[in-house]
């Protein structure tokens, strides 16, 4: 492996300390997260590890921020040019977030420079919302009175947690709307990748955002549930696994706090008898790469006719063991290691119960023999699923897929529609009006076409177990805003 891992051009001016209330203070004890490589499994730097009373002081500060400061009074017009300037931070440090992206969780570096620069655009599209979101909406009022007014104001202090795997987008994902719609916001990093959130709070501050509107701590499980209970806290955007997510979701039950909850997925392709193998097989196992399969919308379980199941699994075999895996600074590597030890750990444990469960390994199901460190898998396609397996049921959060047989059309949406979850899902054919009538019958919050696809500026999120809401688009400010109707006698001067 290269000294680039390590060479890098990370600039965080304070790992040993936390963003709250518009400063970078100490935190309350000398305790720290140890980032490692994947690829390497060397030290890449330590960070402050938030304790309670660190977790309280953040919560505290956007509370006062929200109650007291400026930022809820301003009009989304004069919040918006706050998001064009932080993006216009973030931008100025696309090649280091790009190599943050690559060391902390293992991304092709060509992909994490290809993505990176995208992320500035969230903030750009939601600073455009200012001018045309109906924050102010006229009705005649039916009970009463001269004018009805239904207007949208901010939901109050929102506690983002994000996740190791893509955490700069989906931050972004979150702050965005909330800062648009007055919201004041605890940015809750992951131990495992913490760094964005870093370079995320430096541009909040070079961008001149009010003290206390946006603050940042890494915390594990136990502080962030800390913040999840605390009742200053009104709303939490979570991305994690779906079993996190519930247990957030009961505790904001509790006190009918809101919540955005983007979780797991075990999303379908459904193959039609008119579909390219070959495109199939190229496709997926490129979509597969893709972070080395660490993506919660993954196409996982191949839906394919009977029929066609020994040519499809054919082609994807072949086009899974081209792959080649290794160092992903290298532009020869198509798909790099897993994010940590213990997720590869849990890959080779679902893949020892596929065997068990009678599935057939027909390309991977190991580590690479060429690479003696680094969390490194094969990619791997199993054959001859049922989908009452473990393997077609729980989401594997890795490079594996699933071929599971259909007798038919009809049985193959209901297969595909046999899961608790349902994030994502993708129709291969090449009739567009079949796509079309399938998609409408499949239960996921995004439906492609031959392709995998999502579209975080129409809107993101699943059906079922894979989560409460949307982001992205003019859906995704909306969970930030509370609707309230004001009856008056007399048109107001607004």
């Amino acid at each position: 492996m290269s000294d680039r891992h390590l060479a890098s051009p990370i600039n965080i001016k304070h790992p040993d300390r936390f963003f709250i209330g518009g400063e970078w203070v100490a935190p309350s004890s000398t305790r720290r997260f140890d980032v490692i490589s994947p690829s390497t499994e060397e030290l890449v730097i330590s960070v402050a590890e938030a304790q309670a009373n660190d977790a309280d002081r953040a919560v505290a500060a956007a509370r006062q921020a929200f109650d007291k400061g400026p930022w809820p009074r301003m009009s989304p017009k004069e919040r918006a040019p706050y998001l064009h300037a932080l993006a216009a931070a973030l931008t100025a440090r696309n090649d280091e977030l790009a190599h943050i992206w690559t060391i902390q969780m293992g991304i092709l570096n060509s992909v994490a420079k290809f993505g990176t620069p995208g992320v500035a655009g969230f903030f750009h599209y939601y600073a455009s919302l200012a001018d045309s979101f109906p924050f102010i909406e006229r009705h005649e009022p039916s009970s009463g009175g001269g004018v009805g007014l239904l207007v949208r104001e901010p939901v109050g202090v929102v506690l983002a947690i994000v996740p190791w795997n893509a955490p700069l987008m989906l931050a972004a994902l979150k702050l965005a709307p909330a800062l648009l719609a007055g919201c004041t916001v605890i940015l809750k990093a992951s131990p495992e990748a913490p760094l964005d959130a870093y370079v995320i709070a430096e541009a909040a501050e070079a961008a001149g955002l009010p003290p206390g509107v946006l603050n940042f701590v890494t915390a594990d499980r136990e502080v962030s549930e800390r913040m999840v209970r605390n009742p200053a806290v009104d709303k939490v955007s979570f991305t994690g696994s779906s079993a996190a997510g519930k247990k957030i979701a009961s505790i904001c039950g509790e006190r009918i706090a809101r919540c955005t909850l983007e979780l797991g997925g075990k999303s379908a392709a459904v193959v039609l008898d008119d579909a390219d193998a070959a495109h199939l097989a190229e496709h997926l196992a490129q979509s597969t790469a893709l972070m080395s399969g660490q993506v919660c919308a993954a196409l996982t379980r191949i839906v394919v006719p009977r029929n066609r199941h020994d040519e499809i699994v054919d082609a994807l075999a072949s086009a899974f063991s081209a792959l080649k895996v290794g160092d992903p600074f290298d532009q020869a590597t198509q798909i790099g290691p897993l994010a940590m030890s213990r997720q590869r750990d849990r890959v080779e444990g679902y893949i020892a119960t596929g065997r068990a469960e009678g599935a057939t390994v027909a390309a991977g199901g190991g580590r690479p023999s060429n690479l003696n460190r680094g969390y490194f898998i094969q990619p791997t396609v199993f054959a001859n699923v049922d989908n009452r397996m473990v393997i077609a049921r729980e989401e594997i959060f890795g490079p594996v897929i699933s071929v599971i047989p259909a007798d038919s059309e009809e049985q193959a949406i209901d297969i595909a529609n046999d899961s608790v979850f349902g994030l994502n899902s993708t129709v291969f054919t090449a009739d567009s009006d079949r796509a079309y009538k399938i998609a409408r019958r499949l239960r996921a919050g995004t439906v492609g076409h031959n392709a995998y696809r999502t579209d975080f500026m129409i809107s993101f999120g699943g059906f079922k177990q894979s989560g409460l809401g949307r982001e992205g688009g003019r859906e995704g400010l909306l969970p930030y805003l509370e609707a309230k109707s004001v009856l008056l006698d007399r048109e107001p001067n607004i």
